[in-house]
């Protein structure tokens, strides 16, 4: 017996019919592996959804390594292993495999524990545990590297990345969905025995692949599913998978969404259903106003691999989300009304129209159109007892609002058509009122009754005329008025708001004053009024607003702002002033003064087209040594009295369309600017320094017709030199230029006049010079279409270098400077002999230049030249 043992020990896994892909996967498991281990023992966590084919690979790697052990162990289905036959027998069955006997007896986790310990802290062992689902099955099998003797190797497969939290980044693996060549490859040869589809069925087989998603075990599943099926028996499947997952595809999945608790379980189905693709902030408020804990629950599908993160938004695979469609279907699978949850379009119109509904139904959303121009009745919903997300946007509903359900905490009701919201609506358990675009006049609910009420959004009903009395809304936190055009009056209630934090009223054109009493909003942290054109003061109290870190007053009629601003100690970001007019270039709103002291740690400051000369401009700004931006576009100041040394956390300065201004005083050694805007300054004709900027990303000098060229060899030094810094590979490190000159300057060793380049970089030993990255110069004619590209190609790899918001439609310079760690070159130091072709089919290009920097061996910032193809064009 012990003898066979050995001898199976001996046998490599069975991986897969047509392992399609391992080959690149196992390459990147590879460089993991290359990286020191800790205590000598290599620890690798696999991790993915469901079916993505962790298994496969980890069979792979062990074929591939096991004979470099002394011994080796595949534990395959940790999970229903220990579930089904407990952690002892898996203890039982790592000593026996690795010791290559069966005479191994285990007591209890805590003896085989310490017989691991003991038996194996010699040996080096490769062990493989597939699928664990909980932190108990690697505490009794694989808690400590030092059980395990030197040069071991574990691997781990879950689909929890969470139960890798001990490992370090770079001993964990999130493992990859098929690229589109691999995925008809694997479809194909499970579906067609060949690594193609025939010539009728490749659309069919397209539709399958986009489907599936790219996940390997839909591919495989409905490959052999399908195999020696006709044309029109793929047809038929493809309808059917679009209204019911594949059972073995469902089963595989849901096992996950089994291991959830009941709260993040009811999380994960109302995202599925219905929150698939919103915003993450969105989705958190909605799932906390109905008492549930979102992030953490958000958290946990996260790590599980139920949930992505888009940007800011959630998504699913959209297999993932099927199967949580499944389960919600399946609750009632002839009945929808009598489902958890409602969204498909026809279903939601059958059971509203037919007044289906049952007090099941916890979630219900009317997608625009589904209901265009029917008019529904509130006993619709007279059944849906337990509603507590309500998204009805556009709908036509009249009839006893008191039917609606009481459990009501969500509802959104976008361009509600009527025009006064009942008093007998039933709000007391409603948490976030969205009513923005409706056609509300008179706000009629009494918030007395909204006791639980946190947001309040009324913003662009543009018929509004007053605002609700805010009298027993305690606990309203933000109140939305953008765009209420109409809007007059402010119901002086608004002062009892003790818990307000944010206060939105931009574009109330009509609006004239703002009742005295709104200082009292001790909690309040942002208050927008900007483009209220009509109010012209602000309350003498302003100060007694002890929160207050955000005041935009952009586009008022206010000359002035109270003493007491001075009192905000808070205030972070300042927005005064007017605006540019469309039809010609003119100051609204006046001069603007700033006759008392600015709060000590305002980080962004923007006083705009407020007519401000040199003696406007506050004497304190020097000392705001929190500022980060400071936008003072549209004044008449002819230099400004700044010294920018003591502003070192400044990014960004925007000094458009100061039409007088004639010099710019230093902004060298700022290490944190990132942006200058200087556009149509055309008076300007000297910037005193501009020197060491490492972090400068952005500089806009078009229509500086009296600046010549500011740029000299060295500009470029500081950035490039960034690029080896320990924070370059987290930031974007280009910078883009723009200038409106006819030449590219002397020090730019490689030029051409021509529509198109092509340079072969220089040969050179990497000992003498490292590659840091090269400026990229251009002379053009502006085109008129939009977002307009260069092109940089190295090698077969191109690289299109897009302009932004050019308006003017005229010669110009941009300089490009582009790292080494950016595309085209993604970190590879260049070797030399490589050849860079230059080209643009947007623009007219009448220049180029190219200029390589190097770092030599002393440290210092140099450019080599390379070969320029005369001959060259595109």
């Amino acid at each position: 017996m012990q003898q066979i043992q050995q001898e199976v020990n001996q046998i490599p896994l069975d991986v897969a019919w047509h392992p399609v892909g391992v080959d690149s996967r196992i390459k990147d498991i590879e460089l993991l592996l290359q990286n020191e281990c800790e205590d000598g023992v290599c620890m690798i966590g696999i991790h993915g959804v469901g079916g993505i084919g962790k298994t496969t690979l980890a069979k792979a790697i062990y074929n591939r390594m096991f004979r470099l052990f002394d011994s080796s162990c595949f534990l395959s289905d940790v999970r229903s292993e220990a579930e089904e036959f407990g952690l002892i027998k898996l203890q039982e069955k790592l000593l026996r495999q690795i010791l290559k006997t069966e005479d191994i007896k285990v007591g209890s986790v805590a003896q085989g524990i310490n017989l691991i310990k003991a038996r194996l802290g010699s040996k080096k062992v490769l062990i493989v545990l597939d699928d664990v689902d909980h932190k108990r099955q690697l505490e009794a099998l694989t808690r400590e590297r030092s059980w395990f003797g030197s040069d071991s190797l574990i691997i781990i497969t879950t689909r929890d990345e969470r139960l890798l939290c001990r490992l370090g980044e770079k001993e964990r693996y999130e493992a990859k969905l098929l690229n589109g060549n691999e995925a008809m490859l694997l479809l194909c040869w499970h579906a067609f025995d060949r690594h193609f589809p025939p010539q009728d069925y490749v659309n069919l087989a397209h539709d399958i692949i986009e489907y599936s998603g790219r996940l390997p075990l839909a591919l495989v599943t409905l490959g052999s599913h399908l195999q020696g099926s006709s044309i029109e028996e793929w047809g038929y499947e493809v309808e059917k998978l679009r209204a019911i997952p594949h059972s073995d595809i469902q089963k595989i999945l849901k096992i996950s969404f089994d291991g959830l608790d009941d709260e993040t379980q009811t999380v994960f189905l109302d995202i599925a259903c219905v929150f698939h693709g919103f915003d993450e902030r969105v989705v958190t408020e909605i799932l906390n106003a109905c008492g549930f804990h979102a992030k953490s629950a958000i958290a946990t599908l996260v790590q599980k691999h139920l949930l992505q993160r888009s940007w800011n938004f959630l998504e699913m695979h959209h297999l993932v989300r099927d199967m949580g469609r499944e389960v919600v279907r399946m609750e009632s699978a002839r009945d929808p009304g009598k489902r958890s949850r409602l969204f498909i379009p026809q279903e939601v119109y059958d059971v509203l129209q037919g007044n289906k509904g049952s007090e099941n139904v916890e979630v219900l959303k009317v997608d625009q159109g589904t209901l265009n121009g029917v008019n529904l009745s509130t006993k619709a919903f007279e059944k849906m007892k337990t509603l507590r997300v309500l998204i009805m946007d556009d709908l036509h509903i009249s009839g006893d609002f008191e039917l609606l359900s009481k459990e009501l905490r969500w509802l959104s009701w976008k361009r509600c058509p009527l025009k006064y919201i009942p008093s007998n609506f039933p709000a007391e358990n409603l948490v976030v009122l969205d009513m923005r675009e409706s056609n509300i006049q008179e706000f009629r609910l009494n918030l007395k009754c909204c006791r639980s009420l946190k947001k309040l959004n009324l913003s662009h009903c543009e018929q509004l005329r007053s605002t609700p009395n805010f009298t027993g809304s305690r606990s309203l936190e933000i109140l939305w008025l953008s765009g209420c055009s109409s809007l007059t009056e402010i119901h002086p209630s608004i002062g009892n708001l003790s818990r307000l934090i944010e206060l939105y009223m931009s574009g109330c054109k009509k609006l004239r004053d703002l009742p005295s009493n709104i200082c009292h909003l001790i909690s309040l942290d942002y208050l927008n009024i900007s483009r209220c054109s009509s109010i012209k003061t602000l309350s003498d109290n302003l100060g007694d607003m002890k929160s207050l870190r955000y005041l935009d007053a952009y586009g008022t009629s206010i000359k002035q702002l109270p003493r007491s601003v001075e009192m905000l100690r808070n205030l972070e970001r300042l927005v005064v002033g007017g605006q540019k007019l469309k039809a010609k270039r003119s100051i609204s709103g006046g001069v603007y003064r700033l006759q008392y002291s600015l709060p000590a740690f305002i980080s962004y400051l923007s006083l705009t087209y407020c007519n401000l000369s040199e003696a406007d401009i506050p004497r304190d700004i020097e000392s705001l040594t929190s500022l980060q931006i400071l936008d003072l576009t549209g004044n008449s100041f002819h230099c400004l009295p700044i010294d920018f040394s003591k502003l070192q956390l400044l990014k960004e300065l925007c000094l458009e369309d100061c039409e007088n201004l004639q010099t710019l005083p230093s902004v060298s050694n700022l290490e944190n600017l990132a942006a200058i805007g200087l556009k149509n300054c055309q008076k300007l004709v000297k910037i005193t320094e501009l020197d060491n900027l490492p972090s400068i990303r952005w500089i806009d000098m078009i229509n500086c017709s009296s600046l010549q060229n500011p740029f000299n060899e060295g500009f470029f030094s500081a950035p490039a030199l960034f690029a080896l810094s320990e924070h370059a590979r987290y930031v974007n490190d280009n910078i883009s230029i723009y200038l409106e000159c006819k030449e590219i300057p002397e020090w730019c060793r490689n030029q051409v006049t021509a529509s198109s380049m092509c340079l072969t970089m220089p040969a050179h030993n990497n000992d003498e010079y490292n590659f840091l990255g090269m400026v990229l110069w251009f002379v053009f004619d502006v085109p008129c279409n939009d977002d307009p590209s260069f092109w940089i190609g190295i090698g077969h790899k191109l690289t299109p270098i897009v302009m932004w918001a050019l308006e003017e439609h005229k010669e110009l310079t941009f300089a490009y400077y582009i790292s080494y760690l950016d595309e085209p070159f993604d970190g590879q130091m260049m070797k030399g002999g490589e050849k860079i072709e230059v080209w643009s089919e947007d623009f007219t290009i009448k220049k180029i230049g190219i200029h390589l920097l190097y770092l030599d061996q002393h440290g210092n910032v140099i450019s080599l030249s390379g070969d320029v193809d005369h001959s060259y064009s595109l």
